[in-house]
């Protein structure tokens, strides 16, 4: 199991508002991309030796298509929201050995136990694929008291434990994560100072993105990666003033040199928007559409009853029977 650490008074200090609330922007894009841009970090934030265990050169597949199969969207689903990976990594001892990874994000806690859903993801992946599964559960919550990591069941004498990797970011700490050359550790700071800086003013808010900014740069990562780990750090909580991004951005510039700010593509996606508002609403609806499709296509080809596959993908029994 992970090691679970202290949580420190943050490094920068920082000037409160009592009354103002600010919370972070749990952006499910944002936490699917980031896992995706850096994973490669990822397993090595988590396993010392994982150029020696995982195949780090190799392309790892992200299993988005077949986690839906395995795992459909459960009807009239509301509330707690998740963000789910299954990640095929193959091991370094080459040929066609690979194990899975299972990491779920969760924002809040949730009425279902997540101990008993990491467990039925568990079983339903394994005996899909009868190979090695790790598995982490990542907790950007703000209950501290809460940090489950075992599920257990047991009747008449018959016993289960099925134990996984957490990681709970409101336990971490800073310093440590400030002194981990890891470009993950950025990731978790960001997170972490989100946490324990929720009622700053736009003005403080800014002084820790570039605080963070700073951090990156130290940790002198490739242009691509350091442009997406950017991206994370500059969107996953929002200023209140949208104006106060333009300040932030002309600051990142003077610190890193580059020439063209993050905010100019925002602009000319919101200027694209603006021009074509409803055109791009009738592209989502139409791509929603497909996607619910396809998964019908994928449930019929792995034997899933029509009626099933209706439920599931609210297709109408004669859409379904087209395809």
């Amino acid at each position: 199991m992970l090691e679970e650490l202290t949580v420190e008074e943050p490094i920068v200090e920082l000037k409160r508002k009592p009354n103002y609330k600010k919370q972070p922007k749990r952006d499910d894009e944002l936490w699917k991309g980031i896992l995706e841009d850096v994973f490669e970090d990822f397993l090595r934030f988590f396993f010392p030796d994982a150029d020696e265990i995982f195949n780090m050169e190799g392309k790892f597949s992200f299993m988005d298509k077949e986690f839906n199969r395995l795992f459909p969207p459960e009807e009239n689903g509301v509330g707690v929201r998740y963000v789910d990976k299954l990640v095929k990594v193959h091991l370094k001892a080459g040929g066609s050995r690979f194990i899975l990874v299972h990491i779920e994000v969760q924002g809040q806690k949730g009425v279902e136990d997540l101990g008993s859903r990491m467990f039925r993801y568990f079983y339903r992946a394994k005996d899909k694929h009868n190979v090695s599964i790790t598995a982490f559960a990542i907790l950007i919550d703000e209950v501290k008291s809460y940090h489950p990591k075992i599920y257990r069941e047991e009747y008449l004498g018959t016993k289960l434990s099925y134990e996984f990797n957490t990681y709970k970011f409101l336990d971490q700490d800073e310093q440590e994560l400030r002194e981990n050359p890891n470009p993950f550790a950025v990731v978790a700071l960001v997170v972490l100072l989100a946490l324990k800086n929720k009622n700053v003013d736009d003005e403080a808010l800014k002084q820790i993105k570039l605080d963070l900014t700073k951090e990156l740069i130290k940790r002198k990562v490739s242009k691509s990666k350091h442009i997406k780990i950017m991206d994370f750090l500059a969107y996953y909580v929002n200023f209140q003033n949208p104006e106060m991004m333009i300040r932030f951005e002309e600051e990142v510039e003077q610190l890193t040199g580059r020439t063209t700010p993050m905010g100019v593509r925002e602009i000319l996606i919101d200027r694209a928007k603006n021009e074509g508002l409803e055109r791009g609403r009738q592209e989502e609806r139409a791509k929603a559409e497909d996607e619910k499709r396809e998964l019908a296509r994928e449930m019929l080809a792995d034997g899933t009853p029509i009626d099933q596959v209706i439920k599931y993908t609210r297709l109408s029994k004669e859409e379904i029977e087209a395809l």
